[in-house]
């Protein structure tokens, strides 16, 4: 079966709506961004960002009160009515573009934030060449990312689900949550760094587990604990073992 897209991902994804959740991550990701650029000189109310796979806009709107100018773009019409009935405003706008076939010109934005997205797309490849051709020079993309060997699959909590071939993954999601087909493709640590070969990386992983305070990443790891402790030896050694990656990808 070719993969397509997930057109209503939004519909059988409660957490989409959930606030509290939702600008949890968005502060995680402009506590990154302004991190990078905290001795760079260079103000993001002064940048115009592009949230790809902006969904219900919930964390679009809170990444709007940081930049200049905000537009959010997906594919799901449910999730596009509701960020627009809610959130569109002066800085603020919703479009309905697919993102691996941006309809903006070269060299358009500042700032991207691709949050999760690579494995819901048909072709990643696609998708991180349409990234690299929207941003201007030096501009920059926040992108996370989950492991293919990630033990507890994210998005339907199955355990070693994202390890399996597609069609004993199918099988597999078919039994225990009655759903037909494991659309997500995720990658591993080699394939991702492969994928993201055009950019310069910056990877705050580790930074974040060390200090998850400083990035508002308490609910992922809590500070001073021992599994705070472990994840930093292991991956000081093991990198390509971290369940998920979070990464400024910089235009060369």
């Amino acid at each position: 079966m070719q993969r397509n897209y997930q057109y209503d991902y939004s519909k059988s994804h409660n957490e989409l709506y959930n606030s509290y959740e939702r600008e949890q991550k968005a502060s995680k990701i402009i506590s990154i961004i302004e991190d990078f650029y905290l001795f760079k000189n260079i103000s993001i109310k002064d940048l115009n960002l592009l949230d790809i796979g902006c969904s219900t806009g919930i964390m679009t709107n809170l990444l709007s009160k940081y930049f200049r100018e905000t537009i959010g773009i997906d594919i799901d019409e449910e999730a596009m009515s509701y960020a627009k009935k809610n959130f569109e405003s002066r800085n603020l706008h919703f479009l309905f573009q697919d993102s691996m076939n941006i309809q903006f010109a070269e060299n358009s934005f500042d700032v991207i934030n691709c949050t999760h997205i690579y494995e819901h797309v048909p072709d990643s490849s696609t998708l991180l060449d349409e990234i690299h051709r929207v941003l201007k020079p030096g501009g920059i993309c926040f992108f996370s990312a989950a492991n293919r060997y990630i033990i507890i699959e994210p998005h339907y909590r199955l355990p070693f689900l994202s390890w399996l071939p597609r069609y004993l993954a199918n099988k597999y999601l078919k039994l225990f949550r009655n759903i037909d087909y494991y659309y997500e493709s995720l990658l591993p640590y080699g394939k991702l760094k492969k994928l993201v070969r055009d950019f310069e990386i910056t990877d705050y992983t580790t930074r974040v587990i060390r200090d998850p305070v400083k990035y508002h990443a308490t609910e992922m790891i809590k500070p001073d604990s021992l599994a705070q402790k472990i994840y930093l030896f292991l991956l000081n050694y093991m990198l390509w073992i971290s369940p998920t990656y979070l990464w400024i990808l910089q235009k060369k």
